[in-house]
């Protein structure tokens, strides 16, 4: 059931959304509660448009496939014709180098082998780039963190 409409299950009971807005938001391991987000962006080899119909499709499932095994979950996701923007929560355990790893290289691998027909546009052993783009995504304002840290010396 995806969130939005878990929401809107609760509301129509009358309960309140809080709970299920905190689990959402915010997830629970052994001995940590966190919630880490961040928006990736990479594109194909020679930023060939690419990323269209079944094959855009096709990236889709595999994205959420990679991202259910590991329990990342994807906030958003869309994908261009010559590039993917996603923004997943992912766990304390996994580094930002690996999440990237594990998505690129698996769906590289997918892809190459379902669709031989882009052997065409993208020759060579990878479908993506090497490179990627990824930022840390918060709540708070970096500004805001910032005085937060510094007028702790004040609460003392």
């Amino acid at each position: 059931m995806s969130a939005r409409s878990e929401a809107t299950k609760l509301r129509s009971a009358g309960k309140s959304c809080h709970d299920f807005l905190v689990r959402t938001l915010y997830r629970t391991g052994a001995s940590t509660k966190h919630r880490i987000l961040v928006h990736l962006v990479w594109c194909p080899k020679y930023r060939r448009r690419v990323l269209v119909g079944e094959v855009a499709k096709r990236l889709y499932e595999l994205f959420k496939q990679a991202c259910q095994i590991n329990d990342w979950e994807i906030h958003e996701l869309n994908i261009r014709k010559d590039h993917v923007h996603m923004l997943v929560q992912i766990n304390p355990s996994a580094s930002i180098a690996s999440v990237v790893h594990i998505i690129k290289g698996g769906s590289s691998r997918v892809i190459r082998q379902e669709y031989p027909e882009l052997e065409e546009f993208l020759w060579g052993d990878s479908f993506w780039c090497d490179g990627y783009f990824a930022e840390s995504v918060g709540k708070k304002s970096e500004k805001v963190i910032k005085e937060y840290i510094i007028n702790q010396n004040m609460k003392s």
